[in-house]
């Protein structure tokens, strides 16, 4: 079992490609240093959109724990540090996979 997690970005206009090679170039790592795997990310240049999706193994509960101590981490900490805010808007929410055989 593991908990996936769908997050989608708008981002800043003029700001797409920025964000993407920010995010390409650290987030896959920092992500997985605390516990997480990126299960995908995909872009749409022409709208300001991405949308990602980040899981832990195990139910919502330890989901909830793994975020807490990413939240705090000095590994997003350092990601994050002089980068200047690019999402102008955000939806997050817990998925279910729904895989047709």
């Amino acid at each position: 079992m593991k908990t996936v997690q769908l997050r989608r970005y708008q981002i800043v206009e003029g700001e797409f490609e920025a964000f993407v090679e920010w995010f390409e170039t650290r987030m896959p790592a920092v992500r997985r240093a605390t516990g997480f795997e990126v299960e995908f990310a995909y872009g749409r240049p022409e709208a300001n959109e991405f949308v990602w999706a980040v899981s832990v193994p195990g139910d919502r509960a330890e989901f909830e724990r793994v975020e807490a101590a990413y939240l705090v981490s000095p590994e997003r900490a350092g990601a994050f540090e002089g980068i200047p805010e690019r999402i102008a808007a955000k939806e997050i929410s817990f998925v279910e996979d729904v895989s047709i055989a």
